[in-house]
């Protein structure tokens, strides 16, 4: 127990839920807040009470600093748990939560300043001795800076935004060409997401395992690790799998990341939970990355191998309770959490929003699903994809792994696209469920072919949706998948219920030959030609944003290029952005 009574969860979605339950657990109101999209959204259900940010866009409302606070005190809140994401890491919303009288549930804004910005964390971790990539020591001015760090420690190079996290403003560019764009990019991406687009830059080690260490420091003094995880498995730099703990490390590289962090969170005077990330190289070199000042999306699967409740830990924190376990504990077992985005693996992990016509949930030992989406619920195309996280605990890795295939052919998700066919892959695929880890931080963008599960190359087959049909041949029973509507119906069989309306789950209007199409439902954020210019096929034309994600758009064909829609503009999948004749 403690002494805080009421909590306004500034935040939405899955980790709202997980926070709502917990401060029930923990004897305390929970209350939610929303934007005229998610009206109805799972969390606000959850939560104890429910409170209304006019508005769609996250500036409107989950960034909006003085609508959070007016809702607090209305409410009757006497602290704040920003959860991740939006103003988690922001010093500033932390100052004005200590500032209207209320416990900010998080580090110290003093802790966000100094190792939020990712420029500042690396002196840190310098003065602790922890290894760096070079990088540069402030935020870069313009794309020039990075074309000159390029030009002296060579490609590729890391554009990343100083106050960001996720994957959101982190640019990798190979060709010195790219720098200006990816730069430009890596700036609208981070303001979009926090608030703020200062970027930095450093050298890119190629082939890296992206392995992190899960930190809680109470105002006691006490610095516990909660041991390493293992989020390899990315695409565009955004995690899809994680594991606990990391796997196939050396005692050496294990025992450097794990005093690594500790050491880091000690010498900044560190209090809450926070999570060091290190990079392990492909010779095996471990380089200290960032610190994430906030609990992290993954902070799941490392409660399944230690039994330690993180977001509990972080309420006894802010209470100035001491943590509730003595030394760091040992791991027991092993875990995954898989992300349950909705994305469209077919199409290059394009945004899916729309309405979950279905979400039913596997069973069995092992298993705990934290989701932000039941059946019926809408996926706005304003926020991140992320629709839950499925976990799986086992005692040893390969079982774990057996689990995890059985749960995910058991869940089901349907009405917006998902990720699911790729984690059905991944869990049977000789670089993740071999005898050593094959997958890097780029490797599904750059190696992965979807053919495992699906028995072709085209995982499109996957999103086939299909009834099982259970018979009995020779008195042994058999389970046939058919694609829904294959058989047609039967005489006096009900009418199958309308499919749910989703722009994004539409199939594109047939379009003409050299059309420019939009892959996905968002808004266009710039061209990268002018009317009338002459294109090749394949050359980046256009840059489209949904769920807080930016993508190149490439000409299908060589030609002369005519302009359709206007920077800011709302798209759906397949809208004629440019005819090329």
């Amino acid at each position: 127990m403690t002494s805080l009574h009421a909590v306004l969860i500034a935040n939405r979605g899955e980790i709202a839920v997980r926070i709502a339950r917990v401060a029930r657990d923990l004897g305390i109101r929970s209350i939610a807040v929303y934007s005229e999209p998610d009206a109805g959204a799972l969390h606000t259900l959850i939560a104890d009470e429910a409170y209304a940010l006019p508005g769609s866009t996250s500036a409107e409302t989950y960034l909006n600093m003085a609508a959070l606070l007016d809702v607090a005190a209305r409410a009757g809140a006497d602290c704040v748990h920003p959860g991740y994401g939006f103003l988690s890491e922001n010093s500033g919303f932390a100052r004005a939560v200590g500032e209207a009288g209320l416990t900010w549930i998080g580090p110290t804004p003093e802790n966000i300043d100094t190792l939020g910005d990712k420029v500042a964390a690396r002196r840190i971790a310098m003065e602790a001795g922890a290894p760096l990539a070079p990088g540069t020591p402030d935020p870069i001015e313009n794309w020039q800076e990075a074309r000159d760090f390029a030009e002296e420690f060579g490609l590729p190079i890391a554009i990343k935004a100083a106050f960001g996290g996720g994957g959101r403003g982190l640019k990798v560019v190979h060709r010195a060409e790219d720098i200006e764009d990816a730069f430009a990019s890596a700036g609208r991406e981070a303001r979009e997401a926090f608030g703020r687009g200062e970027c930095y830059v450093e050298k890119f080690l190629t082939r890296p395992r992206h392995v992190e260490a899960q930190v809680l420091a109470d105002t006691h003094g006490n610095v516990r690790v909660l041991g390493t995880r293992d989020c390899s498995t990315q695409r565009r730099y955004q995690k899809l799998i994680e594991e606990a703990p990391a796997p196939f490390l050396s005692e050496a590289q294990n025992e450097a990341i794990i005093e690594g962090a500790r050491g880091i969170c000690a010498r900044a005077g560190y209090v809450g939970a926070g999570t060091v990330e290190f990079i392990v190289s492909e010779d095996g070199t471990v380089s200290f990355l960032e610190v994430n000042t906030r609990v992290q999306v993954e902070h799941p699967v490392t409660e399944a191998v230690t039994g330690i409740d993180i977001i509990a830990e972080q309420f006894r924190i802010a209470d100035g309770q001491r943590l509730s376990f003595d030394v760091d504990p040992a791991p027991h077992g092993h875990a995954f959490e898989f992300r349950l985005n909705a994305e469209d693996v077919a199409h290059g992990f394009v945004p899916s929003p729309g309405t979950v016509s279905v979400f039913e949930a596997p069973t069995g030992p092992g298993i705990r699903v934290d989701a932000g989406v039941r059946s019926g619920s809408e996926v706005p195309g304003f926020y991140d994809s992320l629709l839950g996280k499925l976990i799986v605990w086992g005692p040893d890795r390969a079982v774990a792994l057996r689990r995890a295939a059985r749960a995910l052919a058991e869940l089901k998700i349907s009405g917006v696209r998902t990720v699911v066919p790729f984690h059905r892959d991944m869990v049977e695929h000789p670089a993740f469920a071999g005898d050593h880890l094959g997958v890097y931080t780029n490797w599904v963008d750059t190696e992965y072919t979807p053919a495992r599960t699906t028995g072709v190359e085209d995982i499109e087959h996957s999103y086939t949706e299909r009834e099982t049909l259970v018979i009995e041949i020779d008195g042994r029973l058999h389970q046939v998948g058919i694609p829904v509507g294959f058989l047609g119906r039967g005489a006096g069989a009900p009418a199958p219920a309308p499919a749910p309306a989703s722009a994004d789950a539409e199939a594109p209007a047939p379009a003409t030959e050299g059309a420019v199409l939009s892959p996905f439902a968002g808004s266009l954020v710039a061209w990268k030609v002018a009317e009338g210019d002459t294109v090749a096929e394949g050359q980046p034309v256009a840059s489209v944003e949904a769920m807080k994600m930016e993508s190149v758009v490439v000409a299908p064909r060589a030609g002369t290029i005519s302009l359709a829609v206007q920077p800011g503009e709302k798209l759906t999948r397949g809208t004629v952005l440019a005819t090329i004749s």
